[in-house]
């Protein structure tokens, strides 16, 4: 007898239909599956017999044969689990046919018949919502892990059927067992963003805080260098509390990516932006994304957020090169020999360094005991071009102990936003919808109108900077944030000045 049940598999971030078929066939005993598996799939077999057999239901002792269609299509991971096995229950006449066929099944199966979760439900979700519902207008219904349920209720126009396992799946199929759909509330729109840091904690540094408030209003990328216990770390951690809070929609891009990664745990969709820190021991498959089947790495888990590498350096080459094109368009392209998936990877960039091995390049108290040749080897385990890419360098001194025993708080996270936030407003009003650090070439001459005074100064420091057509264009677009802070059309002398300070190593105040 052959029976059909219906699934879903991702595909970067998004989601193809997959039809699973089963045949019941005379022959020596056997089950077998067809169609691209990868090893977790063939491995099904296994987990399905047992899940089958403590679920108090049997196998015949005939030949089985499951096909996932299409064939051409890669599958991949345990969440075939559940639709083969309804599909052999169905095929052997111990759960209606025709229900099994008009539901969409995801999960994995334990030995014992209880399921667990697997990643992208949510997108999973979405194109079975996007791919219209049953006869009747009546959404279409979506058996998943229980655990799973409320990501997939986050999505309107599909009924969400949480289950703990395989025999509760097959009593719901044959109306047994009442489970109503899984109401839309755990994983819905939040509109709070709590902090549990704040640029309060943070003494000293004003003008790391500064920059850093240029860098959040414009989105442009960072470069802390600094001794050891300077604050670097801190300061970044901060840096999303003084970001602009997430759409819906951005917001619902960061949830399908944490989706697809298996990191979603019930928490709503956040306003917050994502922070992601990787160890400078991250493979670039890891950081970039890669794998058979292409998985996201931490840049697109850090999309509509930060990214913070510390210990810059200590990075691998070949790593920190994968950033250059991420960076420069704000999208990962994983290409393989069959497919290729593209990742958003809008982050903003916070990476930290010391200023030489042992970190204490001009310390007054001359500590430092690296020679020239260590320094230089140091410096040269970031290349140029990415260099380039970083808009602001800055440098973070140790902060002097009168700092950090002062009584007085610092300015606060909230403060800070604030401005943030009304630069941001600024730059709306003036038509202009990307943040400065996403202006375009041909946008410059639209969006950075320089006076006489500005241009002036601007070709000095090219001149003797020596600067590059890209180190010019940071410039601007640096400048153009500067001047939204402050509420001015043009880009002054004064905003030009600043812009130009925070380009630490091109004015080779790095010995």
């Amino acid at each position: 007898m052959l029976a059909r049940s219906l699934s879903y598999t991702t595909l970067g971030l998004s989601a193809l239909p997959v039809l699973v078929e089963v045949d019941v066939s005379r022959g020596l005993p056997a089950l077998t599956i067809v169609g691209l598996p990868d090893q977790a799939v063939r491995e099904a077999k296994e987990r399905v017999r047992s899940a089958i057999l403590n679920s108090q239901y049997h196998i015949p002792t005939q030949r089985i044969t499951v096909n996932l269609a299409p064939a051409d299509l890669k599958k991949a991971g345990g969440a075939f689990d559940l639709p083969i096995a309804l599909a052999i229950l169905a095929a052997t006449g111990q759960v209606d046919p025709e229900r099994v066929g008009s539901v969409v099944a995801i999960g994995e199966l334990a030995l014992d018949g209880s399921l667990r979760p697997v990643p992208g439900v949510l997108v999973m979700a979405l194109a079975l919502a996007k791919a219209g519902g049953r006869a009747g207008g009546r959404p279409p219904y979506l058996l998943i892990p229980r655990v799973s349920a409320q990501e997939g209720a986050a999505v309107r126009g599909v009924s969400v059927i949480g289950l703990a396992s395989l025999a509760e799946a097959a009593g719901w199929l044959a109306g047994t067992c009442q489970i109503p759909p899984t109401r839309r509330s755990r994983l819905g729109w939040s509109r709070r963003a709590s902090q549990d840091v704040d640029f309060a904690d943070v003494r000293g540094q004003a003008h790391v805080k500064r920059a850093l408030e240029v860098a959040a209003a414009g989105a442009h990328h960072v470069l802390l260098i600094g001794p050891p216990g300077a604050g670097k770390t801190m300061l970044a951690e901060r840096l999303p509390t003084i970001l602009p809070l997430l759409t819906l929609q951005e917001a619902l891009e960061v949830t399908k990516l944490q989706s697809v990664a298996g990191r979603i745990d019930g928490r709503p969709l956040s306003r917050r932006p994502p922070f992601r820190a990787p160890h400078h021991t991250s493979s670039a498959a890891a950081l970039i994304g890669g794998g058979s089947l292409p998985a996201p790495g931490e840049i697109s888990l850090a999309h509509q957020g930060v990214l913070f590498l510390d210990e810059l350096p200590e990075f691998r080459r070949d790593v920190l090169e994968g950033l250059r094109e991420p960076l420069e368009h704000g999208v990962v392209q994983i290409a393989r020999a069959r497919l290729s998936v593209a990742f958003p990877a809008r982050f903003q960039l916070v990476a930290a360094m010391n200023p030489c091995p042992c970190g204490f390049l001009g310390d007054p108290r001359g500590r430092c005991r690296c020679d020239a040749g260590q320094r230089h080897r140091y410096r040269a385990r970031l290349s140029g071009p990415l260099l380039d890419r970083i808009d602001l360098q800055v440098e973070v001194p140790a902060v002097p102990v009168e700092l950090l025993t002062q009584a007085s708080p610092s300015e606060s996270s909230a403060a800070i936003r604030t401005r943030v936030l009304r630069a941001q407003q600024y730059r709306l009003a003036r038509r202009q919808a990307y943040p400065s650090a996403r202006l375009r070439a041909r946008d410059l001459k639209t969006y950075c109108e320089l006076t006489p005074d500005g241009l002036a100064l601007l070709r000095s420091a090219l001149q003797q900077l020596a600067l590059s057509a890209r180190a010019y264009t940071k410039i601007l677009k640096i400048a153009r944030t500067i001047a939204d802070l402050a509420a001015s059309p043009q880009l002054l002398p004064e905003h030009l000045a600043e812009a130009i300070q925070y380009r630490s190593l091109d004015r080779a105040l790095w010995p």
